[in-house]
This record gives C-alpha cells, sequence and structure tokens, in this order.
C-alpha cells in the first residue's frame, strides 16, 4: 500500500509540482533567490534584532536550519545515492535552486498573515495563509493534520532509525537503547517551547554544522584531484550517459527529487511555521533569509555528504548498505575508524535538535485547531512512542511511511501557494520599490494591504515606521 501510494504521489504529481511550479515562482519573480542572494548576508545585519519576549530572523533561521540539517544530509544523501546513483545529486541542486523560490515565498506569505499569540508571540504557518489568505479553514486543518502526521510522527520517526543505526553500527549500542534514551532527553524538552527550542538550536546548530563542514573538507581536501571527474560522474549519471546507470535517469530524477525534499523541505510547508514567529519590519526580508536556509542545506551540506561518499572510493553500483553506514564506512576510508565516531556524534547532534524542531511543527499545527490541553499532552505522548518505535524498524517501512504523509502535505501547500502568488508578487514588488528607493530597511505599512485579512496587532506598530522611512525618502 505504501509502495503505490508513494508511486503515485512521487513519480506522477510531485516531481512536476515541485519543479514546474519552482521554475514558474523563480521566471515570474525575477529570478528572485538569485537577485537577493548578495542581498540575504545584508539582511543578516538586521537578523539579530528583535523585541523583548521575540524572535530574531536569525533565530528563526537557525530554527529552520535545525530542521533541514539532520538525517537528510547524512542518511537521506546515502539512500540517494544507492538507489538512484550519483545522479540522484543533480536533481538534489536542481529541486533546491528551484526550490529556494519556492521557499522565499510561502515563507514570505507566513509572515504576512502570522497571529499573534495572548503572551505575545507569533504564530503561522501554511495552515493561517490558507484560512485567511484564501478562506478555506477546513483545508487548512487538513494541512495541519498532515503536518502533524509528518514531521511529528513520520520524520521523527526517521531521525530516530538513523541515530539509532548508527550508534549501534559504530559503537554497538542497542537499537532499543538508543531509542529509549532519545525519548528521555526528548521528554525532558519539549515542554520547555519555542524560546527554549530556539536556545538550543541558536548553539547547536552553527557548531554542529560548522564542525561537519570542517570534516567534509577535509575529506574532499585529501582527494582533491577525484574532484573533476566525481563531478562529471554525477553529471553523467544524472541523464543515464554513465555505462554503470544507463537507463536510471528515472530513478535519479525520484531519488533527487524526494531525498532532496525530505532535506531541504522547500514547498513541503515546514519552514513557513518557524518563519512566522520571527520579529522582522517586512515579509519579504525573512522570506529571503529563510530561501538561503534550503541553499545552507542541500547546496553545501548535502554536496559535502555526497562527495565524501563518492571519493572515498567505498561506493560501488548496486551496494546494499544502510544510509549512515555508508557514510560512515566513506569518511572512515580516509580519516580512520575515528571517523564513525564523529559522524555518529555530528548525527547525534544533527538528530536531537530536528527531533525538537519537528516537534514543534506538529505542536504549531495542533494548535491551528484546538486549544485544549488534553490533545497536546496525547500528541507529545505519541511523539515519544514513535520516537522509539522509528529506533526499532527497518530502513525501508520508516522511509516508506514519512514519504507519504510528506507527498500528501507537499501536494497541498503547493496548490495553496500558487493560490496565493499573486500576493506573494505584491508583496515583493512592494520590497523592491523600498530597495530602489533606497530605504535599506523596508517595512511593510498594513494600510496597503488593508484588502487582506491580516492581523492588525502584528503590522499596525509598522505604520510609524513607514511615516519615517517615507519622509526620510
Amino acid at each position: 500500500m505504501l509502495d503505490l501510494l508513494n508511486d503515485l504521489i512521487w513519480s506522477k504529481l510531485l516531481i512536476v509540482m515541485l519543479i514546474g511550479l519552482g521554475l514558474l515562482f523563480t521566471i515570474r519573480s525575477g529570478f528572485v533567490q538569485f537577485r537577493y542572494f548578495g542581498n540575504m548576508f545584508t539582511i543578516f545585519g538586521h537578523a539579530f534584532e528583535r523585541q523583548p519576549g521575540q524572535l530574531s530572523s536569525f533565530q528563526a533561521l537557525m530554527l529552520s536550519v535545525a530542521g533541514r540539517v539532520g538525517a537528510g544530509n547524512i542518511a537521506g544523501v546515502s539512500v540517494a545515492i544507492m538507489l538512484g546513483g550519483p545522479g540522484a545529486i543533480f536533481w538534489m541542486w536542481v529541486v533546491a535552486l528551484v526550490g529556494m523560490a519556492t521557499s522565499y515565498f510561502e515563507c514570505s506569505l507566513a509572515q504576512l498573515y502570522k497571529r499573534r499569540e495572548p503572551d505575545g508571540t507569533y504564530r503561522g504557518g501554511p495552515a493561517f495563509y490558507i484560512q485567511h489568505g484564501l478562506g478555506q479553514r477546513w483545508l487548512g486543518i487538513l494541512v495541519s493534520i498532515l503536518l502533524l502526521m509528518t514531521f511529528g510522527f513520520g520524520f521523527n520517526a526517521v531521525q530516530s532509525f538513523t541515530v539509532a543505526s548508527s550508534l549501534h553500527d559504530t559503537f554497538g549500542v542497542p537499537t532499543v537503547a538508543s531509542g529509549i534514551a532519545l525519548t528521555l532527553v526528548i521528554g525532558g524538552i519539549i515542554f520547555g517551547g519555542i524560546r527554549r527550542i530556539a536556545k538550543w538550536a541558536d548553539v547547536l546548530v552553527p557548531v554542529m554544522a560548522f564542525s561537519y563542514l570542517g570534516m567534509a573538507l577535509f575529506v574532499i581536501g585529501s582527494n582533491f584531484s577525484a574532484i573533476p571527474e566525481t563531478f562529471g560522474l554525477i553529471f553523467r549519471s544524472a541523464f543515464g550517459l554513465e555505462q554503470a546507470f544507463a537507463g536510471g535517469i528515472g530513478a535519479a530524477i525520484l531519488m533527487g527529487v524526494k531525498r532532496g525534499l525530505f532535506s531541504n523541505e522547500a514547498g513541503l510547508g515546514s519552514a513557513p511555521n518557524v518563519a512566522a514567529v520571527a520579529e522582522v519590519k517586512h515579509p519579504v526580508a525573512q522570506g529571503i533569509v529563510q530561501s538561503l536556509s534550503v541553499f545552507i542545506d542541500t547546496i553545501i551540506l548535502c554536496s559535502c555528504t555526497a562527495l565524501i561518499i563518492l571519493l572515498s572510493g567505498v561506493y560501488e553500483p548496486g551496494m546494499d548498505q544502510a544510509g549512515v553506514v555508508l557514510t560512515q564506512t566513506a569518511v572512515a576510508a580516509v580519516v580512520g575508524e575515528w571517523g564513525r565516531v564523529f559522524v555518529s556524534v555530528a548525527l547525534l547532534l544533527f538528530v536531537f535538535t530536528t527531533l525538537i524542531y519537528n516537534y514543534y511543527l506538529g505542536e504549531n499545527a495542533l494548535g491551528f485547531f484546538t486549544e485544549k490541553r488534553t490533545p497536546v499532552v496525547i500528541y507529545r505522548v505519541l511523539v515519544i512512542i514513535l520516537v522509539l518505535w522509528g529506533s526499532v524498524q527497518d530502513l525501508g517501512t520508516v522511509f516508506a511511511f514519512a514519504d507519504v504523509t510528506m507527498g500528501l502535505l507537499a501536494i497541498a501547500n503547493l496548490i495553496a501557494v500558487a493560490l496565493l502568488f499573486k500576493v506573494g508578487l505584491r508583496l515583493m514588488r512592494d520590497y523592491d520599490s523600498q530597495i530602489r528607493a533606497g530605504i535599506e530597511q523596508p517595512v511593510l505599512d498594513p494600510k496597503n494591504y488593508a484588502d487582506l485579512d491580516l492581523d492588525p496587532a502584528v503590522w499596525q506598530a509598522n505604520a510609524s515606521a513607514t511615516t519615517d522611512a517615507s519622509a526620510r525618502r
């Protein structure tokens, strides 16, 4: 049943939707993800600014990177190469580059339609821009349920499986013991809320990302002369031109798209939930920052894992090895057996932050259609059970379950973003015009969007700032 659903969703629907809509968003926006790529780092100059009790733009970015950077970067890339050949990496790149535009628009919309909570924090995401932008609460509820199923349950099971298999391969730790340890740690943290999660991500994400990047650069540097041939192998395999992978272009595209979406989540509707909680003066600023996280995740970190595997010499077409174990074997072949330990520790940090992030997304989705305490408690118990369950399952079952819920969520979210694309373009043009006028930090004026169902408590404070900006202009 899972295989049948996955074939229908991925082979016939999502490949067209992800790449097709990503290209449409890219072209119609004047290649927004590339136009503002240099400005992403300028925007970082304001990314640390925040009001007391609010999350900064930088903290929201780190939360997104914490969620995106995880098992997909280490185990997911390995699975993509094993099942789709090296050419799958090329299609992961394609999905990421066009997905940066998709992420830009979905995160900008999430900022625009976010709501202020009684405690002063913000809440938003696909369910909110579906209800307040499209007026379809039933679809918002459906998306919330799919988000909860995908991240709270499916992806957490995948992350748990990955770290359990990694620790078993490196240290011989029984998978059930790893699962129990993870449930105890996660259970002790998920009661702290978004602010505590952000504090963990603030510290752990940069440390783990730069550590893994440093290891990857060492492995790549040790095999520098083989890099051109490795890239040639990736490109030839992507189009079925490599003899060992002739006729495998379909598998390369399928695995590249599936594992690419699992890793960078562009268009999936997850990052908008986090993007919405940031304190910014214009929604587009956060959209630009969030598109950078797609680049960091796939173009940088996933590429590092792919090069580690392909440069190490341990990969052979048709080999059968669990995803994360292949990455560990590749690192160990270059730096020695301590490389397995390093990958296990890095993966443990990756998965730790991702599990917390996934939990928050599920709770945020649950809060859209109920504010009662009991469902939240039940959800927390189920998350803990699924983390334990995932640690003792086999790779195929865990990934197949996550692929189905992820695919359905992506379809619903992409349809909503496509229907709200004109609103997204309107936001972009507003931001562009302020930049052309010499305003370094554009501000959203809610009077210009009086026809939309926005929360006045969110954007009214911008009105005076807009007046000041106009005076300076």
